[in-house]
């Protein structure tokens, strides 16, 4: 089927920044206003990311440039093409890379990308799926491969997921359980045992039973690896309680900067800190990592993970994300 035509005109939720003010809203742009790139995309998708909130509520220093349209991953059509490797009518997706921090992002009816961003929708997903597994998904797969990598393999002490019931942790933990770990997921919301242990956790952990401050250097060896999309005192304890040579994948940083913790869990337990980067992860690992996706989560997986909205309504799911008030994946409808 073809590509439809270039609009002269797109919708989108655009910051402005200057003069020591900032705004933001829905705007009509005229298409001349699009970035530099190869690849011209209709968009039909993207999603709401933590890092997302932040930039729309202006909450968090993300915008590197303005004006900006947000959105950190996008999902659509190309429309027209400068670069042999894609067609009009192809169907991509683009996280990272700085798409809406210093080039624009998904919230817009149009995107303007570099074509080494882009990969080809994986086969066995749309791109209403695509994104809402979005930026927090792709993590998530990012972090299960470096536990895979550094040794960490299911059928001995389980591995926990914190933040569990988040965007990163929800898929972490489904991706997790469906290649055979034992999932123990931390979460500060007891009413989300049901959901989690839907996804295949088999143990809740309190989040305050990590985010209490450390009194030793070690603790009892309890988890083979984690995957932490917290951050601060949460992180440490995960640490102190990892295995002889287990791993933790850290990719997150909700709970702090601060990491308060001794050297002791890595000189004498050889444990293993990966520092999981979604944002310029090369495209051999993207393409690792979407493959994961595409093949250990079924629609029935990902539509359980998932709440749709329409972009008019990202600044109020904005606030409720940083409010710790939203369960799994927030997917936005641009033009569904």
């Amino acid at each position: 089927m073809p590509a439809p035509s270039l609009p002269q005109r797109f919708r989108a939720f655009v910051v402005r920044e200057g003069d020591g003010t900032r705004s933001a809203g829905f705007e009509e742009l005229p298409a001349s206003a699009l970035p530099e790139g190869e690849l011209t995309v209709a968009v039909r998708y993207s999603s709401l990311n933590y890092k997302d909130a932040l930039a729309v509520t202006g909450k968090g220093k993300v915008i590197r440039k303005f004006p900006m349209v947000p959105g950190i991953d996008l999902a659509g059509t190309v429309l027209e093409s400068r670069d042999p490797s894609f067609q009009p009518g192809d169907e991509v997706l683009v996280t990272g890379w700085g798409i809406g921090e210093a080039t624009f992002g998904g919230y817009g009816g149009l995107a303007r990308v570099r074509a080494e961003w882009a990969l080809p929708l994986p086969r066995g997903l749309t791109a209403r799926r695509a994104m809402a597994i979005g930026t927090a998904g792709f993590t998530a797969a990012l972090c299960v491969d470096a536990l895979e990598d550094a040794g960490v393999r299911p059928g001995g002490r389980p591995v926990i997921v914190t933040g569990a019931a988040g965007g990163v942790g929800s898929v972490a933990v489904a991706l997790l359980a469906r290649a055979g770990y034992e999932v123990a997921a931390s979460t500060g919301r007891p009413s989300e045992r049901a959901f989690l242990e839907s996804l295949g956790a088999s143990r809740i952990v309190p989040r305050e039973e990590l985010a209490r401050p450390g009194t030793r250097p070690l603790e009892s060896e309890t988890w083979a690896g984690g995957v932490d999309a917290v951050g601060g005192a949460v992180l440490a304890t995960v640490l102190r309680q990892t295995a002889y040579r287990g791993a933790v994948a850290a990719c997150g940083l909700a709970g702090g900067t601060d990491l308060p913790v001794t050297v002791l869990p890595f000189v004498l337990r050889g444990v293993r800190l990966q520092g999981v980067d979604s944002v310029m992860a090369p495209q051999a690992p993207r393409a690792r990592a979407w493959g994961r996706i595409a093949r250990d989560l079924t629609a029935d997986h990902i539509d359980a993970l998932t709440t749709e909205i329409p972009l008019a309504e990202v600044p109020a799911w904005s606030e409720r994300i940083l409010a710790g008030q939203v369960r799994g994946r927030a997917v936005v409808a641009v033009a569904p």
